[in-house]
C-alpha cells in the first residue's frame, strides 16, 4: 500500500530536529510513558514517508483529516432534535476529552501526541443518534449474523478499513488500541496498562468484543488509560449541565453526598476529578482515582443513568428512530442484493471503493459501515419528511 507521503523527502535539518524531539522524550517522559519512536504500524513506512513528524503526531493529523472526523459535527452526544445550540454534540465532547486527557498527561509526563490521537479518534465510529442509535444498529447487526455493533470497534473499522476508499490510515497499534479500549461507560477506580499486545492480540480483542460486548479489554499504554478516564470526566458533568438547561432535572436534585465531594457544576466536577487523578497516579504504575472520589463518581454515573439517560423525556422519539434504523438497514441490504446502482449506498458510500474492501465485507457489513458513518441529518434525509421525527419545541 503506497503511503500518502511516500514521495516526500525530509530536509536534513528537520530530520535532526525530529531526532532531538525523540531524545527529549527519553529525557523528560515518565518511565510509564510511550515513546514516539516505539510506534508500530501494520505497514511500516520508511523515513522519507514518515516525514519529520513523530509517529503519534502523524496519527493525530491523519485522524483530524479523516472524512469520518468531519462528521462529528452533526452526531448526537446525548440529546437530539433539540432547538438549542448550546447542547453538547459529539464534536465538542471529543475536543473536551482531548483537552482533559492532555492536561492529565502533561502532569504525569506522558506522550501528549498519543493522547491526542486516541482522544480525537475514540468516538469516530459512533452512529447517528448516539448510544440509542448504537443499540438499534447492534440489534440489526446481530440479526444479520455479523456480531454486535460497538462504536469503539467501529472506530477501528473506519480508520483501518473504510477511510481512504478502503485503504485506511495505517495508524500505530498504540493509537488503535487506545481507541478500541476507551470504554468510558465502564467504571474503573484504577487502570494498569496491558503492555503485552501485538496486532494479533488486537484483532483477537476485536473479535471477542463483537461476540460478547462485555469482554473486558485494557489499553496497552498509560496514555490509553488516561483517555479512558478522561472520557468519563468529559461527559459526566457536561451531561448534567445539558439536562439542567433542558429542564430535565434541577441542580438541587443532585444528591448532597455527591455534591460534597465533586461539586454540582461541570467546571467543579472536572477540576476535582482531574486534580484527583493527577495526585493519585503520579507515584504509581496505575492511572487511578482515590477511593473517595471513585465512589462519588460511580454514584454520579448511577444518578445520570437514572435521571438523564433513561429518563422518558430524553426518549420522546426513540420508537420512531428505532423503526427508521430497521427500515434503512433493510432497504440498503435490498439495494445491494439487487445491485440497484441508483441507490444512495452506491453513490454515497461505495463509489470508487477499493476492490479489497468489497471483497472482504459482506453486504450486511457494508450496510453497517454506511449507516454508522451517517450524521444525524444525513440519516433523517434518507426518509420522506412525513416519516421523520420533528424537532422538539
Amino acid at each position: 500500500m503506497k503511503d500518502i507521503f511516500e514521495d516526500f523527502k525530509t530536509p536534513p535539518i528537520l530530520d535532526h530536529l525530529k531526532s532531538t524531539l525523540d531524545h527529549r522524550e527519553r529525557t523528560i517522559f515518565s518511565p510509564t510513558a510511550t515513546l514516539s519512536e516505539t510506534g508500530r504500524r501494520r505497514h511500516p513506512i520508511n523515513d522519507a514517508a514518515a516525514g519529520y513528524r513523530q509517529a503519534f503526531s502523524l496519527d493525530a493529523d491523519r485522524i483530524l483529516h479523516a472524512s469520518a472526523y468531519a462528521r462529528y459535527i452533526d452526531k448526537t452526544q446525548v440529546f437530539y432534535l433539540i432547538p438549542n445550540d448550546h447542547i453538547t454534540h459529539r464534536v465538542l465532547h471529543v475536543q473536551l476529552v482531548s483537552k482533559i486527557a492532555r492536561t492529565i498527561g502533561r502532569f504525569l509526563k506522558l506522550n501528549e501526541d498519543l493522547i491526542e490521537a486516541v482522544a480525537l479518534g475514540h468516538d469516530i465510529g459512533h452512529t447517528p443518534f448516539g448510544h440509542e442509535g448504537e443499540t438499534y444498529l447492534s440489534e440489526l447487526c446481530v440479526k444479520a449474523g455479523i456480531g454486535y455493533f460497538l462504536h469503539n470497534v467501529q472506530s477501528i473499522q473506519f480508520l483501518d478499513r473504510v477511510e481512504r476508499k478502503g485503504q485506511g490510515w495505517n495508524l500505530c497499534l498504540q493509537t488503535l488500541d487506545g481507541i478500541l479500549c476507551h470504554d468510558g461507560e465502564i467504571h474503573n477506580r484504577l487502570l494498569t496498562p496491558n503492555h503485552n499486545k501485538d496486532f494479533n492480540t488486537f484483532e483477537a480483542e476485536i473479535t471477542a468484543k463483537k461476540n460478547d460486548p462485555k469482554t473486558p479489554i485494557i489499553p496497552m499504554t498509560t496514555e490509553g488509560c488516561v483517555v479512558r478516564m478522561a472520557d468519563t470526566i468529559a461527559y459526566i458533568g457536561r451531561d448534567l449541565e445539558d439536562a439542567i438547561r433542558l429542564n430535565i432535572l434541577r441542580r438541587s436534585d443532585i444528591p448532597r453526598s455527591i455534591v460534597r465531594i465533586l461539586g454540582n457544576t461541570n467546571g467543579t466536577i472536572v477540576y476535582r476529578l482531574v486534580t484527583d487523578i493527577i495526585q493519585t497516579s503520579q507515584k504509581t504504575q496505575h492511572v487511578a482515582f482515590s477511593p473517595e472520589i471513585s465512589d462519588a463518581l460511580k454514584a454520579l454515573k448511577a444518578f445520570n443513568l437514572e435521571r438523564i439517560y433513561q429518563n422518558p423525556k430524553s426518549k420522546i422519539h426513540s420508537g420512531t428512530i428505532k423503526s427508521l434504523f430497521a427500515k434503512l438497514f433493510e432497504t440498503c441490504l435490498d439495494d445491494l442484493e439487487k445491485d440497484n446502482r441508483d441507490a444512495g449506498i452506491f453513490s454515497g458510500f461505495l463509489a470508487d471503493m477499493s476492490d479489497s474492501y468489497l471483497a472482504q465485507h459482506s453486504y450486511a457489513e457494508i450496510v453497517r459501515d454506511y449507516i454508522a458513518g451517517m450524521t444525524d441529518r444525513y440519516f433523517l434525509h434518507q426518509f420522506p419528511e412525513n416519516l421523520r421525527p420533528q424537532v422538539q419545541s
